[in-house]
C-alpha cells in the first residue's frame, strides 16, 4: 500500500487555502497547509466580505470574529472640480427571514486572514510557513511534492494537491494552463497608513485623468487604504505618496504616517483554462484575477475552496472521483461571470455614480443550476430549484426554541427537510452524512423535528406540503422531490462510488 504524509496538500495560505483548510478540518480530513512567504500578508488588499462570504464564515463559525473587527463600508466623498459629492457605496438593505445579511462588511484582508488562523487553530492546525513548493509530480494515486524550507528541501506525498497560491501560481505554471485575459494599463501605488487630518468618517476619492486617488478609512482600525495612479512603474515609498496625497488633495495639513504596507497594483482580468489537472487542483487567484472593482476577487475565492472542501472529503471517503469534476464545472462559469461584472464596474469607474454597488455584487443570486450535481430527477419547480443557494428562514424546534434553517444546516453534513410529510416518511437506508429533518407547515400542528410557524420555509423555498428538498454541505440546493426515494438515489449516486 502506499505511504501517504497526508490527504490533502494545499499550497498558499491565503483566504482561500485557509478557508479550505478549516472546511477539511472540521471534516476530519488530513491536510498540510503551507505557504513559501516567511509570515501572513500584512496587507488590506481584499477588504470586503460580500453577504454571501457572510454566509460561508457563518456556516465555519467565524463571522462573529469578522463582526467583530470590521465594519459598514464608509460614506463616500468625490472631489470633483471644486465640488464634493456625497453617495453610498451600497444601498442599505436590512436583513430578511431569507438573507440575514444584506450588506457587506469592511475587514481588512490581513483581518480576515489572522481570523481564520486562529479558528483553524482550535482544530489544531497552523499554515507552515517559509515553505516553497519547487516541484511535484503525479501518477494514479497521489502527489509527490518537493518543498525548500529553511531546513532544505522535503518530501511530501499526498492523495491530492490544491494550489491557493495567488495570480503568478506556481501550480499552474507547473501544469501550464492558459490564463488567458488582460492586463489593463491601470497602474497604482497600494498600501496602508494612517492619515492625521483626514476625516476617518469616509471614503476620499480624486479623479483626474490617470491621476486617481483613493483614501478609504479602514475599519477596525486606525488605517488608510491609499490606492493612488501612478503613470509609470515606480517604487512605492511614504515619501511619494506623501507628495501624491498633498498634491492632488491640494491640501498641506494632511500628514502621512508610516505605512504598514505597500505594493503596486495592475488591474488583470485572466480565468484559468482549467481548474483540474488529475489529482491537482487550482483554486482563488490561482484559477482568476480580477479588478478590485466590485469587491469580487477575494469572495469568489473563499467560495471556491467551499465548493471544493466538501467534495474532496466525499471523494477520500468513498465518492466517485467524478464528484471532483464538478468542482470546475460549477466554479469556472461563476468566476466568468464575475469576471466580466468587475470589468463593467472597472469601466464606470471615474464618476461618483459610477461608484455606486448593487445586488449583483453580493453574491446572492449566484446558481449552479446548470452545472452537473442540479438534479432534474424528480424535481419540484418553484422559486428554488437545484443550484440554488438555499435560502435562510426562522422557525422552531420541536421544544419550540426559535432556530433557523441556517444554524440546521451548519457542519459538514447535507440536510433532508420534509415540508409537510409524515414523521417517518424519508424512511431508512440514508447514508451518514444525512441529517434529515421534518418541518410542519403553518398552523398544522403537525409533530415534526421543525415547525414553520411563520410560514418563512414556505415564502423561501416556495413549498408546498409532501415536499422534499435536500441542501448540500456548502448551502445550495441539491434537489427538490415529492418522492423522498428520487432524493435518495440521487445521493447514493453522488456520494458513494
Amino acid at each position: 500500500m502506499a505511504r501517504f504524509d497526508t490527504d490533502i496538500l494545499i499550497v498558499g495560505a491565503g483566504a482561500a487555502g485557509l478557508t479550505l483548510a478549516l472546511d477539511l478540518a472540521r471534516r476530519g480530513v488530513g491536510f498540510r497547509l503551507v505557504e513559501k512567504n516567511a509570515g501572513p500578508f500584512p496587507g488590506s488588499r481584499g477588504k470586503g466580505l460580500q453577504p454571501r462570504s457572510l454566509e460561508v464564515f457563518e456556516d465555519l463559525g467565524v463571522l462573529a470574529d469578522l463582526q467583530a473587527v470590521g465594519g459598514p463600508y464608509p460614506t463616500v466623498l468625490t472631489y470633483e472640480g471644486g465640488q464634493v459629492v456625497r453617495t453610498q457605496l451600497h444601498d442599505v438593505q436590512p436583513p430578511t427571514p431569507a438573507e440575514p445579511y444584506g450588506n457587506p462588511l469592511m475587514v481588512p484582508q490581513f483581518q480576515t486572514e489572522a481570523v481564520l488562523r486562529r479558528r483553524l487553530a482550535g482544530f489544531g492546525h497552523a499554515p507552515a510557513f517559509a515553505k516553497e513548493l519547487t516541484s511535484f509530480d503525479q501518477d494514479a494515486e497521489g502527489v509527490t511534492a518537493r518543498l525548500r524550507t529553511t531546513e532544505g528541501e522535503v518530501s511530501l506525498r499526498a492523495r491530492y494537491l490544491v494550489g491557493t497560491d495567488g495570480g503568478r501560481s506556481f501550480v499552474r505554471h507547473a501544469l501550464a494552463i492558459g490564463f488567458p485575459g488582460e492586463t489593463l494599463p491601470f497602474r497604482a501605488i497600494i498600501g496602508d497608513m494612517p492619515i492625521a487630518g483626514l476625516a476617518f468618517d469616509a471614503w476620499h476619492r480624486w479623479y483626474a485623468p490617470d491621476a486617481q486617488l483613493a483614501l478609504c478609512p479602514l475599519a477596525g482600525t486606525d488605517l488608510f487604504q491609499v490606492v493612488a495612479q501612478v503613470p509609470d512603474e515606480v517604487t512605492p515609498t511614504r515619501d511619494l505618496i506623501s507628495a501624491i496625497v498633498r498634491e492632488r488633495t491640494g491640501r498641506d495639513d494632511l500628514t502621512v504616517g508610516e505605512p504598514t504596507w505597500l505594493s503596486t497594483l495592475r488591474v488583470n482580468l485572466r480565468l484559468a483554462d482549467r481548474y483540474r489537472m488529475g489529482r491537482v487542483f487550482i483554486a482563488g487567484d490561482a484559477a482568476h484575477v480580477h479588478p478590485p472593482t466590485g469587491g469580487q476577487g477575494l469572495n469568489t475565492s473563499v467560495q471556491d475552496a467551499y465548493n471544493l472542501g466538501w467534495k474532496l472529503a466525499a471523494v477520500l471517503r468513498g465518492a466517485s472521483d467524478g464528484l471532483l469534476d464538478s468542482y470546475e464545472a460549477e466554479r469556472r462559469p461563476i468566476a466568468a461571470h464575475v469576471l466580466g461584472l468587475s470589468g463593467r464596474l472597472l469601466g464606470q469607474m471615474g464618476t461618483a455614480e459610477g461608484m455606486r454597488r448593487g445586488r449583483e455584487t453580493r453574491e446572492l443570486d449566484l446558481s449552479y443550476r446548470d452545472g452537473p450535481l442540479a438534479t432534474e430527477s424528480g424535481a419540484v419547480h418553484g422559486r428554488v430549484v437545484a443550484g440554488d443557494r438555499a435560502p435562510d428562514a426562522p422557525c422552531r424546534t420541536a421544544a419550540g426554541t426559535p432556530t433557523r434553517l441556517f444554524e440546521v444546516y451548519q457542519g459538514p453534513h447535507f440536510t433532508l427537510l420534509g415540508y409537510g410529510v409524515d414523521e417517518d416518511g424519508a424512511g431508512g437506508g440514508w447514508p451518514e452524512e444525512v441529517r434529515a429533518l421534518t418541518v410542519a407547515p403553518q398552523g398544522s400542528g403537525q409533530p415534526a423535528d421543525l415547525a414553520d410557524d411563520a410560514g418563512h420555509v414556505a415564502q423561501a423555498y416556495d413549498l408546498t406540503p409532501g415536499t422534499w428538498v435536500l441542501v448540500r454541505p456548502d448551502g445550495y440546493i441539491a434537489a427538490t422531490a415529492r418522492d423522498a426515494g428520487a432524493i435518495r438515489d440521487w445521493l447514493w449516486a453522488t456520494t458513494k462510488a
